[in-house]
């Protein structure tokens, strides 16, 4: 979660993003009002993204780079690439490495403006995630089931978004206390991505985040992430959520079925699970 919630300062109106170096917190690079190809899906889901910045005022050691466009000083380095909301606050933010300028161009969003053209790597900017952080942005993730509709790959998106914005979304409000109940809605739980989705927003409400895998759940369970434990859990058409969750994962030595591993973690955990 390093950087997640970097304070990148006011940008103006319509600038959605920023960069700051990984290396220095006061050497700001610049804000920038679209990041297109940030989120563009890569084979593998690996390599070098190439990334275009408009309506960009380079700064620090950005500002350097783009001097040194074609030669090995365009390399900027590392940095923290945040996304902005309305105010200029920091929603979230990805790590980013060997951010290196590559173009500019004198750019049609004001004077003074450049667009850049940048190549990085980044390995949590997730496709599709850019349609929930705009959610966010724009105070539209603010009712339950808007995850619903969304075919796999899109959930997984929604989760990765959950997880870097939690902390701005939470806005530094404490964990529940413990002995709460919570309702976890077995209606939409077809799989593994599905059920955090689904215990996200039982716990923490629209675009909650509460785990995007085992490891993640169980540390969510140990508290700082929304709910102290001993707490009970009324799953309601548990009877369908585990008709779905029969894949096979492994526990130790043996395998289980995901639905009863959840049960076990939950217990160890302290949790108590009423199946409705």
């Amino acid at each position: 979660m390093g950087g997640a919630m970097r304070t990148s300062g006011r940008g103006g109106e319509g600038q959605k993003y920023a960069l700051t170096s990984d290396e220095d917190d006061a050497d700001f690079w610049g804000f920038a009002h679209e990041a297109e190809g940030l989120f563009t899906p890569l084979p593998d889901e690996e390599g070098t993204r190439r990334v275009h910045l408009t309506g960009c005022l380079p700064q620090g050691g950005l500002l350097e780079s783009v001097s040194h466009v074609g030669s090995r000083r365009a390399l900027a380095g590392n940095a923290w690439f945040q996304l902005l909301d309305g105010d200029g606050a920091t929603m979230g933010s990805y790590f980013v490495n060997e951010v290196t300028v590559i173009d500019v161009k004198p750019s049609t969003c004001g004077a003074g403006l450049v667009d850049l053209t940048l190549t990085l790597w980044c390995e949590n900017a997730v496709a599709g995630a850019e349609r929930v952080w705009d959610l966010i942005r724009t105070g539209h993730l603010d009712r339950t089931g808007m995850w619903h509709e969304l075919a796999p790959e899109d959930r997984r998106a929604w989760l990765s978004v959950t997880l870097w914005s939690q902390e701005y979304q939470r806005q530094g409000k404490a964990d529940a206390p413990a002995g709460q109940v919570f309702t976890l809605d077995g209606r939409h739980i077809v799989d593994r991505d599905s059920f955090y989705c689904a215990i996200g927003e039982a716990i923490n409400g629209p675009g909650g985040y509460f785990g995007w895998n085992l490891d993640a759940l169980t540390d969510c369970l140990r508290g700082g992430w929304g709910a102290t434990t001993p707490f009970t859990v009324h799953w309601d058409s548990s009877a369908q959520a585990k008709a779905r969750l029969q894949e096979r994962v492994p526990s130790g030595e043996r395998e289980v079925a995901l639905f009863d591993l959840l049960l076990e973690i939950f217990e160890e955990q302290g949790v108590s699970v009423i199946l409705r």
